[in-house]
């Protein structure tokens, strides 16, 4: 009598995420999902990263245990690893029931949503309002969202209501579509749930990237021509200046090189390889990019904060607006941490560093268009230059 033995998956399919040519940030069509249980029994993260020339970053999709099984909020790719560690809370905590995109501009949330609802046949879609595509406006079914169980937060009503309080930041015009995101409070745990308008930036690398450091070892360079080498200071380097890159885009301290000096560098022996693009580093850090981290954190410490980002780019002009909705989250009774969709999570807080943070970038320059900021602020004037977003810079 002859027995069968299943032959187990090989990590890289069960990474694999095929749609990935639609948004190809790295790392591309393998993603790796780490799993955290933030509350024991009612709070999990699922991370993976993303990023552009190795400014990779967590991005998060968050679960949460209601009465009626779990809750998904925040879409991410889903693999067969990670559709099977969701099976295994599900055999636990009950079945999914419910996927949030409580965004209506971020594509790298909105991609992942019709394969994710796919998996989940029986989960109700809820969707942030105003959502929109490029460079052609299509409805929602088109796009691969399920007709008939997908809704839209606030105007179809607001899922769970008696555990859970939404609130929306937002619309925000933006000329091509509009930005909005909803906050989701899970009153059972005290967490309140956010896309990407607050963050809140650890001085040291996030656990997702251990298994393999390569963007942290390839930033922690200062020259093209030099070894992708590993230790912990130069992990912590590498994510000090990776976060700078993906906050500023160009901080101040960063120079981008001459292409003959580019050239210079590259494909020099060790480096011949795409781990290692090739040896092609643009860029030479200047000093004062450690102050420039600094002031991302409060004494060496993670706090919360808005995204420089969206401060220069989708709310110079809608200051009001974010202050608004900060002092009502400040209200809620019970916030005891927030859990972003990127960078640190969870961020311990209460409803006071709410207020804190309104009453701090109410009284600071709002949207600056100096010294680190330089960079978003020239898009921005650029955007406003060609018509592409609505109005003028104000205070």
């Amino acid at each position: 009598m002859s027995v069968t033995h299943a032959v187990p998956t090989p990590p890289r399919l069960r990474q694999h995420w095929p749609w990935w040519p639609l948004l190809p940030l790295y790392p591309y069509g393998r993603r790796p999902t780490l799993v955290r249980e933030l509350v024991p029994g009612q709070v999990w993260s699922f991370e993976q990263l993303q990023g552009i020339f190795y400014v990779a970053v967590p991005i998060r999709m968050t679960v949460l245990r209601i009465r009626e099984g779990l809750l998904l909020y925040g879409p991410v790719a889903p693999t067969q690893e990670l559709l099977g560690q969701l099976h295994q809370l599900e055999a636990t905590y009950g079945p999914v029931t419910t996927i949030v995109l409580a965004t209506s501009s971020g594509l790298e949330h909105k991609l992942p949503l019709p394969s994710l609802a796919r998996a989940f046949p029986r989960a109700q879609v809820w969707v942030s309002p105003g959502q929109w595509s490029f460079p052609v406006r299509l409805p929602l079914r088109w796009l691969g969202f399920p007709a008939g169980r997908t809704h839209t937060l606030l105007e179809d009503g607001l899922p769970h209501g008696d555990q859970l309080v939404w609130d929306s930041l937002g619309p925000v015009d933006l000329g091509l579509g509009r930005f909005m995101e909803v906050s989701c409070f899970h009153k059972a745990s005290g967490s309140l749930l956010v896309t990407d308008a607050l963050v809140a930036i650890s001085a040291e690398p996030p656990e997702l990237l251990e298994a393999d450091p390569t963007p942290l070892l390839f930033h922690a360079r200062d020259r093209g021509d030099e070894p992708l080498v590993d230790s912990a200071e130069q992990r912590r380097k590498g994510w000090q200046r990776l976060v700078l890159f993906a906050s500023y885009f160009q901080p101040a301290p960063l120079e981008v090189l001459p292409l003959g000096q580019i050239w210079s560098q590259a494909f020099r022996p060790g480096l011949r390889n795409p781990r290692s693009y090739f040896g092609f580093y643009p860029f030479r850090w200047q000093n004062g990019w450690q102050e420039a981290f600094s002031a991302l954190l409060t004494n060496g410490q993670p706090r919360l904060q808005l995204a420089p980002v969206l401060e220069r780019l989708v709310f110079p002009r809608h200051r009001g607006l974010l202050l608004e909705w900060l002092r009502r989250l400040s209200r809620l009774q019970g916030i005891s941490q927030m859990v972003g969709a990127h960078y640190l999570a969870p961020m311990a807080c209460t409803g006071t560093d709410f207020a804190r943070l309104a009453a701090e970038l109410e009284s600071r320059p709002w949207a600056p268009s100096s010294g680190d900021w330089a960079t978003l602020a020239a898009i921005d004037d650029r955007l406003l230059a060609w018509g592409l977003v609505p109005g003028a810079p104000s205070e």
